[in-house]
């Protein structure tokens, strides 16, 4: 593990819905560091929507995209906050190169919450037809698989700022003892 990596990038990673893009959003303003959000990195580079590239290319491509970017992302020298898509933990070699380009927090909550929280959100190409069965599906498709982070976080109760302020003293918790 790259013990600098830990110090300046935090990696945000959790299903959709549990508050990725808020979270970054405010630690990016709080730590003055630059917010990424992977999926519209991928966005940018292909010139189109992920929506798009699920439809013309299947997930499968869309998988190779994400890992590209993300690798690319995580070499990158600057201080940063990371915010991934969903699914960017299906593959080992993604979760690989999280834990050493950074500090990887999970954001987790109720099904019930997530549902709330994408049930109108048209652009998500693995929601379409019934949400809250596609919901629950996926979530239990991928029990298990975002545990390897350093930091859990269940935001179901906790707004974005209580959330963030948990992951700024745990982050510095963690390197000031590594």
């Amino acid at each position: 593990m790259d013990s600098q990596a830990i110090r300046d990038k935090l990696v945000l990673i959790g299903f959709m819905g549990t508050g990725k893009s808020s979270v970054s959003r405010l630690l990016s303003e709080r730590l003055g560091y630059a917010r990424v959000d992977a999926d519209e990195e991928i966005e940018r580079a292909e010139g189109r929507t992920i929506s798009s590239i699920f439809q013309s290319d299947g997930e499968e491509a869309f998988r190779d995209i994400e890992s590209r970017v993300l690798t690319a992302l995580l070499a990158r020298k600057e201080p940063m906050v990371l915010a991934t898509g969903g699914g960017a933990v299906l593959r080992e070699g993604n979760r690989d190169a999280m834990l050493h380009g950074g500090f990887v927090v999970s954001l987790q909550c109720s099904a019930e919450q997530i549902i709330d929280r994408v049930m109108s959100d048209t652009a998500r190409p693995l929601l379409q037809g019934d949400v809250e069965s596609r919901v629950r599906t996926l979530l239990k498709q991928r029990q298990g698989i975002y545990d390897f982070a350093h930091l859990t976080i269940d935001t179901t109760e906790l707004s974005v700022e209580e959330v963030a302020t948990i992951i700024i003293n745990q982050w510095k918790l963690h390197h000031s003892n590594s």
